[in-house]
């Protein structure tokens, strides 16, 4: 199977994050695209403006006619986050299209060309973001896809130079039901492998085993960028690559000095065997973000880019949408969003909260992401959350998953000792909203807590 092969492409989840990305590849490669997704967001509405059609119900009769009057000359891509009853999935695989998961697109994309692969079950996205926006600042020609919008350039596909050859593709590798093993690059990056998706893997061992299989498909002269510490655990002679590089603040081959805050900005430097970059300047914050920053700079001088490139785009980068992006900063009140779904992310997303506003009072509006990982996690969550100062619970937000009896939110809020906690639903959060006394707040989740940032802005706002 060639993608040449395909001038109709039609997506099942155009809408996701990874999917769109996909999409507007397609849509800029000429072809015709189309798709169905759950409901209608401001990237599904983007993905229209830009020359996609998109439908909302789950319906074949929905699906565009040039897609059912030419299956010999349609590609069909669909996200694995889909439901095994979904209609339009079972008709198109009943009339033998020819049908392939987002990852293997991907993986086709990338075949023929110099490839960044960047995985971690967090960090990848910030990651991804900046060594594309590394890669832009020194007009090198690449195509990059992102895991997340990014601020500097407001889409989460960033193609610079024509598409040939020699192009670099730049992809966020996926670990979610091991997609990212279609994916065999000649730099990898990987920023943590924490416990997650065990729904998927099983157990944490599984999921080292994964990030194993990953890196052993590494190029045979290619490089790792690895997070200090993983080494041992993901790394063994059976797939070791010819060059690995391990990053962290402290204790790694490539880390940094002391770390400044100066009204925002993290001032640091950049400290590798083969040279120093400094002093850098991020506005992003978070220092995990400086340590995202050291694995972006690695990647970015690997592929030789000047280092006074390198220190005018870290200071230049914006970030990525929904993670910890400011919604609203007033002396009076400061909303703060963040794609944050897991223990590990939410300690630290809080964690920065804290040392950037010292004194306020930090409420954190949490809304759980799976019922798996609210089962398996929820004593993980319910740590994190406790370094707030008060916390409002919404119930869980399902995707793909059907409910599990006895899992709730409340698996969760029993379990946080010390902080004023409060459960509430989508429709009562407001009521709460109004009578409360907030300063920092941080909306935090991957579900549809997104569409809610924008009318608790309002609520705060007008409450105040």
């Amino acid at each position: 199977m060639k993608l040449r092969d395909y001038d109709i492409v039609y997506f099942l989840g155009i809408g996701g994050i990874g999917m769109s990305a996909l999409a507007r590849w397609f849509l800029h490669m000429g072809k015709q695209v189309s798709g169905y997704d759950l409901s209608e967001t401001e990237i599904t509405n983007e993905l229209i403006k830009e020359g996609a059609e998109v439908h909302y119900e789950d319906e074949p009769a929905k699906i565009p006619s040039i897609v059912k009057d030419h299956p010999e000359r349609t590609l069909v891509i669909y996200t694995p986050a889909l439901p095994s009853d979904h209609q339009e999935l079972n008709y198109l695989r009943a009339e033998k299209y020819n049908i392939i998961k987002r990852s293997a697109a991907l993986g086709m994309i990338s075949k023929d060309h110099f490839t960044v692969a960047v995985a971690g079950t967090h960090g990848k996205t910030t990651t991804t973001t900046m060594i594309a926006h590394l890669l832009k600042a020194a007009d090198v020609n690449f195509t990059a896809f992102m895991g997340g919008i990014s601020q500097n350039y407001l889409t989460n596909l960033l193609i610079n130079g024509e598409y040939k050859k020699d192009t670099i593709i730049v992809a966020e590798a996926d670990e979610y039901d091991r997609s990212f093993l279609q994916l065999h690059p000649n730099i990898a990056v990987v920023t943590s492998a924490d416990p997650d998706h065990l729904d998927i893997f099983g157990s944490t061992a599984e999921i080292q085993k994964a990030f194993g299989d990953f890196i052993s498909q590494i190029d045979g002269n290619g490089s790792l960028v690895i997070k200090s510490g993983l080494e041992k655990e993901l790394i063994n002679n059976d797939n070791r690559p010819p060059r690995v590089i391990s990053y962290s603040l402290d204790s790694a081959e490539v880390t940094t000095g002391s770390i400044s805050v100066d009204r925002g900005t993290y001032v640091f430097d950049y400290l590798a065997r083969e040279e120093t970059i400094e002093p850098l300047e991020l506005n992003v914050p978070g220092n995990h973000n400086v340590e995202n920053a050291l694995a972006a700079i690695t990647v970015a001088r690997l592929l030789q880019v000047p280092t006074h490139k390198i220190k005018e785009a870290i200071k230049a980068f914006g970030g990525v949408k929904r993670r910890f992006e400011y919604i609203l900063k007033t002396t009076d009140l400061v909303i703060i969003d963040d794609y944050a779904h897991h223990p590990v992310e939410l300690s630290g997303l809080i964690d920065t909260v804290k040392r950037l506003f010292p004194g306020k009072k930090v409420t954190a509006i949490f809304q759980p992401h799976l019922y798996t990982r609210t089962r398996d996690f929820a004593t993980g969550f319910a740590e994190s959350l406790d370094q707030a100062d008060e916390v409002i619970l919404l119930e869980i937000y399902p995707a793909r998953e059907k409910p599990i009896q006895g899992v709730t939110s409340g698996l969760i809020s029993s379990q946080i000792k010390s902080t004023q906690t409060t459960l509430v639903s989508k429709k009562s959060i407001f009521e709460v909203l109004k009578k409360g006394n907030f300063e920092v707040v941080v909306t935090i989740g991957a579900g549809d807590i997104a569409q809610m940032v924008e009318p608790i802005k309002d609520v705060l706002i007008n409450r105040t």
